[in-house]
């Protein structure tokens, strides 16, 4: 089986993560997978960029730009049919076809899909809303977007056309064949009260390697980073501490509820970029790590954390909570879109109401507290990660997925 996967990156940002992983269990597995991204992190011979017309995109954008019609602009998309690594699919599974620059032409898919089979991995809401990734509180995408209340979010917009844009991508599935994915059951059921409910939705969590994500001996891990014995850990990160949606604002209004005795013997590690912005923000002791690329540095970093604080206002299904329960380190969350399938009370982690940040505090507060508690959910965080996310079970599932789609076009 040969196997072509679309994403807007590989191995940068969550979805781009995600989809590299598939990718590489694919390979494992004897499967031909080949590789298509907006962002290229290191080219080889099964990953490369999505075609291009730099030049007649850029003109064009002077048109839609104007217009807050985003990504219709990328001519080379339609290249795409003519790229070696098309020709010789059997399968195309397209992932994220939105980014901050724009690499995918959305209405390029009924031609990319009419003679191939096809599925389409959500890794958010845009697919399916007039301009956003996460609607938030709003659903006017369920009956055609228009008088949007949150222009400002990602991707923002400067002039309301989302009702256009929502009608442009009903009209690309009406003349589209696709088996969707959704890697959270939260996910799916957003995705069966849109546009998309007219196409086979199944719901496959993201994997990954449970033997490079695994526990590590705490006091070793805390000696490597140099952190002072004695210390309670917090661990945060995230790729970009400047996206709202990320609840670094919250973050920083929870820990100042802490108690000042839990302050005084708490240290917050994290990683990503902007750290620093986070040290000068609280009042407690800090470690800055970094952007973290490895495997390894990323596990030290999880296992020499007591808990994981993840304070986002909307999400589907965080890699990095995945990482944290594969390490054994339990977490402290909201409960918003998919969080909750992986941060579960009393199971693997404390869950606040939706932006409550004094209960966000408490939740720190009671299982920094008791330290048996949080061993037996640091066993039952490595237990899950590995009965229910790891890369081999997503890899057999996609494989189910696409030998059905083989069938479904043979027939």
């Amino acid at each position: 089986m040969r196997v072509l996967l679309l994403n807007q990156s590989d191995r940068i940002g969550g979805a781009g993560i995600a989809a590299y992983r598939l990718h590489q269990g694919l390979l494992a597995k004897g499967i031909d997978s080949r590789f298509l991204v907006g962002k290229l992190k290191a080219r080889s011979d099964r990953v490369e960029l999505v075609p291009q017309k730099r030049r007649l995109t850029k003109w064009l954008s002077f048109l839609t730009e104007p217009l807050s019609l985003k990504h219709i602009n990328n001519i080379g998309t339609f290249k795409i049919s003519k790229h070696p690594f098309y020709e010789g699919a059997d399968v195309v599974n397209f992932h994220n076809l939105h980014s901050g620059t724009g690499y995918f032409n959305y209405l390029a898919l009924p031609a990319l899909t009419k003679n191939k089979p096809a599925v389409l991995t959500l890794h958010d809401m845009w697919t399916f809303t007039g301009h956003c990734a996460y609607s938030l509180d709003c659903d006017r995408w369920k009956r055609g977007c228009g008088q949007c209340p949150y222009p400002e979010t990602y991707p923002a917009i400067e002039r309301d056309n989302t009702r256009l844009e929502w009608q442009l991508k009903n009209w690309v599935y009406d003349r589209s064949n696709l088996t969707i994915v959704t890697p959270s059951r939260w996910l799916a059921e957003e995705a069966k009260q849109s546009m998309l409910a007219r196409f086979p939705i199944h719901h496959v969590p993201n994997g990954l390697d449970t033997n490079a994500y695994q526990p590590i001996e705490r006091e070793r891990c805390r000696l490597e980073l140099g952190i002072p014995k004695g210390k309670k850990v917090l661990m945060f990160g995230c790729k970009n501490i400047q996206n709202s949606r990320k609840g670094v604002d919250l973050l920083f209004a929870s820990l100042s509820m802490l108690p000042e005795s839990v302050k005084a013997e708490t240290l917050l590690l994290t990683f990503g970029r902007g750290g620093e912005e986070v040290q000068q923000a609280v009042s407690l002791e800090t470690l800055n790590l970094g952007y973290l690329e490895s495997d390894r540095a990323k596990s030290v970093a999880y296992c020499a954390a007591d808990l994981f604080v993840f304070p986002t206002r909307a999400d589907n299904l965080p890699v990095v909570l995945q990482e944290s329960m594969a390490c054994g380190t339990p977490m402290v969350s909201f409960d918003i879109g998919g969080v909750a399938e992986m941060v579960r009370p009393g199971v693997t982690g404390y869950l606040a109401p939706p932006e409550d940040v004094k209960e966000f505090a408490n939740g720190i507060v009671e299982l920094l507290a008791d330290k048996n508690l949080r061993e037996r959910m640091s066993q039952q965080c490595r237990a899950i990660a590995v009965r229910e996310y790891s890369l081999e079970l997503q890899v057999q599932r996609y494989m189910e997925l696409y030998q059905q789609a083989l069938q479904g076009a043979a027939a």
